[in-house]
């Protein structure tokens, strides 16, 4: 119980400190946040879901983010994590829920709560570019390094 406390703790505060300190890559209309790499972390542990969302939550919130944006926002990567989490059978699937609910999500915070004056479509285009960047390529990354972290660990 205490382990997950602490990687949940863990999780949040790197997915909330990524997003404050790149905020002007991980808000606007073409983002690219760097902390949806994390996503990849429920094939691993199931304390990545609460630590997630609880980041998304945090980074929002001191990152500048109009208050539908902390709460619809939070809840895109909520959705996203505990869909992770149910795929979590296959490395390649992880990221997707992620990258649909924020494709779906994040376009309407910013239509209707930014006033960005673009088509939805076009809005979801490019959140969708910037999610396969930071969830699929840079999640693999990740990945990739921690499976083979976790192998040398198994060896010993």
């Amino acid at each position: 119980m205490l382990l997950c406390m602490c990687q949940t703790a863990m999780i949040a505060g790197i997915y909330a400190a990524l997003t404050i300190v790149l905020a002007p890559i991980s808000f606007n209309f073409i983002q690219v946040r760097i902390a949806e790499a994390l996503c990849i972390l429920p094939l691993f542990t199931n304390a990545a879901v609460p630590g997630l969302f609880l980041g998304c939550l945090i980074g929002n919130f001191f990152g500048g983010a109009v208050l539908t944006e902390v709460i619809f926002g939070y809840l895109a990567t909520f959705i996203g994590a505990a869909g992770g989490y149910i795929l979590r059978f296959n490395r390649w699937l992880v990221p997707l829920p992620t990258v649909i609910s924020n494709t779906i999500i994040i376009p309407f915070i910013l239509k209707y709560s930014y006033e960005v004056d673009i088509p939805l479509f076009l809005s979801a285009a490019c959140i969708f570019i910037g999610e396969m960047i930071s969830s699929y390529l840079l999640g693999e990354i990740l990945c990739s390094l921690l499976l083979k972290q976790r192998s040398l660990f198994k060896k010993r």
